[in-house]
């Protein structure tokens, strides 16, 4: 990674104004498997200085976010808003040392240059007339703080993921620094904060890119090192095009609730824009340990919910029974559902053998468990079901004392069942959907024989007499 500081320092910086958006989930995750792999600093910073949108309950929210997925962080979250008095003590050494000026421009003043510009073609660029003024011509009115940008200069920034970008100062204004309400504006916050907070590496989405000139312009003023910036393409939906609410789910707390586990998200979002090889499922651990910059792409990726889904299902398939457990239950919570009994959760084991190369997500396994978990007497509500199991309730007469007698292994319930229904010439499905029915309740569940055997003897008998 070239001259890379003995230490890495990374941060993630969201705005409190709503739920932690898919793509600032990725660029949390980014800036923290960087951090992780090189043993550095993964630092949260709160930029909560809208004070009209801001929220306490979407820090809330953002922090549980990241907990879900799984991301810590080093030290605690820091507050924007509380850092104002330091921002303004920047401020005061940049017009101490004739790096900034005080502007007396009012709105109006500012909008009738750049009207009475367009009108005679000439750049709109408001060039401001108070930057080299005398101080004794200085005003007792309000006034906004500008940094003088260099004239006549190319600014450059070696982007690692961009590449080198560069602006022509002379297109460029000099930027506010200071609000005439006395505000530090954005652009100067987080160029003292990263400072402040030794951040080394900022990796974030492409749209801030040329934030990052502008940035840079700060920091050679103060005489600061530049930070190594990593400017990453936004995720697009599947059609190419911005990521909107149409294309899906957005925020990371409805994917947890549409039922994905943290390692299944991980892994897709390390692949919206990042690649290891040819590896297409991987853990969490082989992503910090191989996580770089000069792997990240340069085009757009493309939210794919299939896609998504199917990095789910290898995960679902691999992890440990003890954290599905877990994951489930919180699930289970996040979604108002009935939690799971203990000798619920005991079936569940048993079952979970059969069932986990077969769901996507815990709204599958939901579904999938409901035999498990549905009350007695089942209730029927499909009028067709019930007169389904009626019409064949002679014929579950019939079966009910062979499966008193049987030995209760998958593999000899199998070959009664085949047995039986060729006994009494019917097809194997004509008996498995009445059996369906009074097991659980649905037409659309796992196989009978599966659910049998996780339901024992007693019980699955036992529901053969609520209905026989």
């Amino acid at each position: 990674m070239g001259n890379t500081p003995t230490q890495i320092i990374t941060r993630f910086a969201p705005s409190p104004t709503g739920d932690l958006h898919i793509g600032s989930a990725r660029t949390a995750l980014f800036n923290w498997l960087l951090a992780r792999r090189h043993g550095g600093k993964f630092l949260l910073r709160i930029e909560d200085t809208d004070f009209e949108r801001s929220t306490p309950e979407a820090t809330k929210s953002i922090l549980s976010g990241l907990s879900w997925l799984g991301i810590d962080w080093d030290g605690e979250p820091i507050s924007q808003r509380s850092l104002q008095t330091r921002h303004k003590q920047v401020v005061t050494q940049l017009l101490d040392s004739d790096k900034a000026y005080k502007c007396f421009s009012t709105k109006e003043e500012i909008l009738e240059n750049r009207e009475s510009a367009k009108k005679s073609g000439n750049s709109t660029l408001f060039k401001s007339p108070w930057r080299n003024a005398d101080k004794s011509q200085h005003p007792n009115e309000p006034y906004s703080v500008r940094l003088k940008t260099p004239e006549h200069e190319i600014l450059k920034i070696n982007d690692k993921v961009q590449g080198e970008v560069s602006w022509n100062n002379n297109q460029l204004d000099d930027m506010i620094l200071l609000r005439s309400d006395g505000t530090p504006t954005y652009m100067l916050a987080v160029v003292v904060d990263d400072h402040d907070m030794g951040v080394t590496h900022i990796i974030r989405g492409d749209d801030h890119l040329s934030n990052a000139g502008r940035q840079k312009l700060i920091y050679q003023a103060l005489g600061w090192p530049v930070p190594i910036f990593a400017h990453i393409p936004l995720i697009h939906g599947e059609d190419g095009k911005k990521l909107s609410k149409r294309h899906g789910a957005l925020d990371i707390n409805s994917y947890a609730e549409m039922g994905y586990i943290p390692e299944g998200v991980i892994n897709y979002l390390c692949r919206l824009g990042w690649s290891h090889g040819d590896d297409e499922i991987f853990t969490t651990s082989q992503a910090k340990s191989w996580f770089n910059l000069e792997n990240i792409g340069k085009g757009p990726a493309r939210l794919d919910l299939k896609k998504m889904e199917f990095v789910n299902k290898q995960h679902m398939s691999t992890v440990s029974y003890k954290l599905i457990e877990k994951y489930f239950d919180q699930y289970l919570i996040n979604i108002r559902e009935k939690e799971l009994s203990t000798s619920q959760k005991l079936l569940l084991n048993s079952s979970f053998g059969f069932l986990k190369n077969k769901i996507k997500t815990f709204s599958d396994l939901l579904e999938q468990i409901r035999f498990i978990r549905v009350d007695r007497p089942i209730d029927i509500n499909d009028e067709k079901l019930n007169i389904l199991v009626i019409n064949n309730k002679n014929l579950l007469k019939d079966l009910t004392p062979l499966l008193q007698n049987v030995n209760w292994t998958r593999d000899e319930l199998e070959i009664l069942l085949l047995d039986f229904s060729s006994s009494h010439n019917i097809k194997f499905g004509e008996l498995a959907r009445p059996i369906r029915i009074i097991l659980s309740g649905k037409s659309h569940t796992p196989s009978i024989i599966d659910m049998m055997t996780v339901l024992g003897r007693e019980e699955t008998l036992s529901r053969f007499d609520d209905f026989c």
